[in-house]
């Protein structure tokens, strides 16, 4: 662990700092990294040995209280972060509660304003989901050496703003493994093989918990079954209760508290002379 102080001025200790994950980079030595969408998910990455995680920052503060060491970065995607105010504000307000980086795939004026403030920031290049409208779809892309061309080009537009990473979705392979070696940003990698620096995934799909995943996820557990067969074994059990009552057979002798021996005679002869009413 290194001891740091947060973008907030808060004493702390973090698993990598920037300087560990480049030395990775220049070693060839590959991290991992999952994203949590909830508190349970944070956790579990947390203490699983994954090197970092990220997460939204609607949702950063619950994830960082369960994972209070790990490189964390935050994803600053929400719809209402319209301006460039409203995305440094938000920005601000995770790296100063501990985010060690910040994710966006809005403009490169947005990444070179939250870099010129000091933020270690991260891009996207390659499949952006949420632009793929106009790329033609959900698709793998850099199959063609124009388009691998291109994305490189996007990626040194990133260099040159500021960032210090990139995600890289989606992108073949051999186009992958030979960017990775032209730029110092940390290529952060996922359905792009492992020729980046980061390898990538949901934690949902490496759990086994989505239940259509995508082509270039893994499942390396069962989490959707085991929680179906939680979720039935509770509804067993509520329904088994709810019989229970309605039949007079809970609560029993089991679990009832009884009176001491000769207390309840004595209970009810107070309560005849109170009220008579035994006779």
């Amino acid at each position: 662990m290194k001891q740091i102080y947060t973008f907030g001025g808060q004493p702390t200790q973090r698993n990598l700092t920037l300087p560990d994950i480049r030395a990775a980079k220049a070693a060839g030595r590959k991290l991992s990294q999952a994203n949590a969408l909830e508190v349970a998910e944070a956790a579990a990455v947390a203490a699983s040995g994954v090197d970092m995680m990220s997460v939204t920052s609607l949702r950063y503060d619950e994830a960082r209280a369960v994972a209070p060491h790990l490189y964390t970065i935050a994803t600053i995607g929400a719809p209402h972060l319209v301006t460039a105010d409203d995305v440094l504000r938000e920005a601000y307000r995770v790296a100063t509660a501990g985010a060690d980086a910040i994710y966006t795939i809005r403009s490169l004026h947005i990444v070179e304003m939250l870099a010129r403030e000091g933020l270690s920031v991260q891009g996207h290049v390659g499949l952006v989901p949420r632009k793929s409208i106009v790329t033609g779809g959900l698709r793998a892309m850099g199959k063609t050496a124009d388009e691998a061309l291109a994305i490189l080009q996007d990626i040194r537009r990133l260099e040159e703003a500021g960032a210090v990473a990139v995600e890289v979705e989606c992108v073949a392979t051999e186009a992958m493994t030979e960017i990775a070696r032209l730029t110092p940003l940390i290529t952060h990698t996922i359905g792009s093989g492992s020729g980046g620096d980061v390898v990538f995934l949901f934690a949902a799909d490496i759990t086994g918990d989505t239940p259509s995943p995508a082509r270039h996820a893994r499942a390396f557990g069962d989490v959707r079954s085991i929680r179906h067969a939680m979720a039935a074994e509770r509804e067993r059990a509520l329904t088994a209760y709810a019989t229970a009552v309605r039949a007079g057979l809970f609560p029993d002798d089991a679990v009832n508290v009884a009176m001491a021996p000769g207390e309840h005679d004595r209970f009810r002869a107070a309560l005849d002379r109170l009220r008579p009413v035994h006779q």
